[in-house]
């Protein structure tokens, strides 16, 4: 896409007069087309202009906000820390003009609810399809904005409001020096599955057929891994660890191709072992895996965040609880 086609409309000024409290939006879309096509000489290709002249537009903005915006590494552009930072509005602010042309253009157009979801990347994606079904069915037009990663990477984008709300395994804690508050929305039993050939050698006697069978199981910093490890110790197994991984999608496709045994939310057993032809062995009684939906806010106005975490009928059932620490009383808190 023509990175012009983000600011269409209306010619830039000819002149903008530059105070230290003034941003020139010309000046920041010429620097979000250097960040996004990675070198000058791109973005004046894309831009159609000199590669001089997109050079002075990014000095200026640099001077406007008294700070570099990029350096040189290996022939490279890279964005310093405060570029970005600036990248990441910028991304928002032209995704937004990008939005208000569409909205102008359908008539009769309503601005779609933005919605930013993190997710970690243990959590299921059935679970999260689950958990995103009632902000779909709230019958106006949204959009959802879905990134994973690992919940300390997106409990610092929750603290910079750059998310409404993160779905993770595990609650947010207050090691994370971050003041969050933590709902329950989802908890199962956990079930250990294998591809056919495997699971007919350990259904028999289990759990100690598990004892040196393959396993495929999450990273140790996760905590169904250290349930699990624990699950293990009290019925004197240990299983052959073939692989770790944090992604709950790789360690399915992994147990259905046979490398090890899995553990699955019982939940959602059934549909994922059909389509991933895996068997269920048994069930790891005592083992809950949960979901928890993390906010910055106790009191949640976000109808979309309102929709995850409210009483809406789901496919697996919840309930809502409240993290304690040290000095809260019952509260859903962290700090």
């Amino acid at each position: 896409m023509d990175v012009t086609d983000a600011w269409h409309g209306a010619p830039f000024p000819a002149q903008t007069i530059m105070t230290p409290s003034t941003l020139n939006y010309h000046h920041l879309l010429y620097f979000w087309a250097i960040a996004k096509e990675g070198s000058l000489r791109r973005a004046s290709e894309a831009m159609h202009v000199s590669q001089p002249s997109i050079s002075v537009q990014l000095k200026q903005l640099e001077e406007c906000l008294g700070t570099p915006l990029s350096t040189r590494a290996s022939r490279k552009l890279v964005l310093t820390d405060t570029g970005q930072t600036v990248y990441g509005y910028a991304e928002e602010i032209f995704s937004l003009g990008r939005e208000l042309m569409t909205a102008v253009n359908q008539k009769p157009g309503h601005r779609p609810m933005r919605l930013h979801v993190g997710v970690a990347d243990s959590v299921p994606k059935i679970i999260v399809r689950q958990q995103l079904s009632p902000v779909f069915e709230l019958g106006r037009s949204v959009h959802v904005i879905v990134r994973e990663g690992s919940l300390e990477e997106l409990i610092e984008q929750l603290a910079d409001h750059k998310l409404e709300i993160v779905l993770a395994d595990e609650p947010s804690t207050s090691a994370m020096r971050v003041k969050t508050f933590n709902q329950r929305v989802s908890s199962s039993d956990i079930t250990i599955c294998a591809a056919p050939h495997l699971a007919r050698t350990l259904v028999k006697e289990f759990p100690r057929s598990l004892n040196g069978a393959p396993a495929v199981l999450p990273v140790s910093e996760m905590g169904l891994r250290r349930q699990l490890e624990q699950w293990f110790e009290s019925h004197g197994v240990r299983p052959k660890v073939v692989a770790e991984v944090e992604d709950t999608a790789l360690l399915i496709d992994l147990g259905g191709h046979g490398l090890g045994f899995i553990p699955m939310y019982s939940a959602v057993t059934d549909q994922l072992a059909r389509a991933f032809r895996l068997v269920k062995i048994g069930v790891a009684e005592g083992l809950k895996m949960e979901v928890f939906a993390i906010t910055a806010h106790r009191r949640i106005r976000h109808p979309g965040v309102l929709a995850m975490t409210s009483g809406a009928k789901r496919e697996i059932p919840y309930s809502f609880f409240a993290v304690a620490t040290p000095d809260a009383d019952q509260s859903l808190e962290t700090n």
